[in-house]
């Protein structure tokens, strides 16, 4: 029953490949909390069940549980194997206003700083910072970029993004530039069974999963000196919020982070003291 959740999800809703993963893996949670088959519960099992999980989950993978619950259901359903939906009556948790954790401009160049690029390992990872800053890249859209996506003549690539949803990001001349770095150095992992598809590969010639981008990237921050808690998504946070802060406008921002609603992109408004206080003397008559 599972794999025909799945087989709807991919290619009726056609979530995205991580959506799909973790539905399936709250899904198949819940049934083993149950036995196995979790397809008969009634409303207070679930809100039961729901509630029991709250204190191992922060609000917003609670709110994604009863996603997942509320789909899986919900097909079952569609699919005749039930009359309701017990979780219609579930409340998700309220989510205050999420603030990400975003680098200085000094912070990210200590960062890109840190890496030693005397090995092809370094300048690989020198290009993957690079990459993510400089086009706001997901960190899953950076591992799967393919060859085919980079076009750094002109000075773009091609990602897609969720929901295979296509976008044009443009690249700065030092994203360029590392990125030829790196495809000159990848040359020393090239034949022996390399996948030559993908842009970044790990040391067997693979592309690279994301918890190894995780991983280093946590390691160049404590060589750099920066305490605060980032993960590649950071890069991507600190790209949207150095954009605002220069000028960029929204809607423009919104397009090269692939974003469906104008409000997601809103939450990189949130401008330091200094800026905002300095552009109101800047353009106030008085000022």
């Amino acid at each position: 029953m599972l794999k025909q959740y799945a087989y709807y999800l991919r290619m009726e809703r056609q979530l995205s490949a991580n959506t799909v993963s973790a539905y399936l893996h709250d899904v198949g949670e819940l049934c083993d909390a149950f036995g196995g088959d979790a397809s008969r519960l009634t409303a207070d099992e679930i809100r039961d069940y729901v509630a029991s999980r709250a204190d191992s989950l922060s609000r917003r993978s609670q709110s994604r549980l009863i996603s997942s619950l509320r789909s899986y259901y919900g097909w079952l359903v569609l699919e005749g194997e039930r009359q309701d939906n017990p979780c219609d009556r579930l409340d998700y948790p309220k989510l205050g206003r999420y603030l990400p954790a975003v680098l200085s401009v000094e912070e990210v160049d200590a960062i890109m700083g840190s890496v030693d690029t005397s090995s092809w390992k370094g300048v690989r990872d020198r290009a993957i910072l690079e990459m993510l800053y400089g086009c706001g890249l997901r960190v899953s859209e950076l591992c799967n970029l393919p060859v085919s996506g980079v076009y750094d003549g002109d000075g773009f690539v091609r990602v897609i993004g969720k929901g295979d949803k296509e976008r044009l990001v443009p690249m700065g001349e030092v994203a360029v530039e590392w990125y030829r770095n790196w495809m000159a150095a990848r040359q020393e992992l090239l034949g022996g069974g390399a996948d030559d598809s993908f842009v970044f590969l790990n040391r067997f010639g693979k592309p690279l999963s994301r918890i190894s981008v995780f991983n280093m990237i946590k390691k160049q921050a404590l060589l750099a000196g920066v305490d605060k808690e980032i993960s590649p998504h950071t890069f991507r946070h600190s790209f949207a919020t150095h954009l605002i802060e220069n000028g960029a406008d929204l809607r423009v921002v919104q397009e090269m982070l692939g974003h469906e609603s104008i409000l997601t992109t809103e939450i990189y408004t949130h401008i330091d003291a200094r800026t905002w206080m300095g552009n109101i003397i800047k353009h106030h008559p008085r000022g």
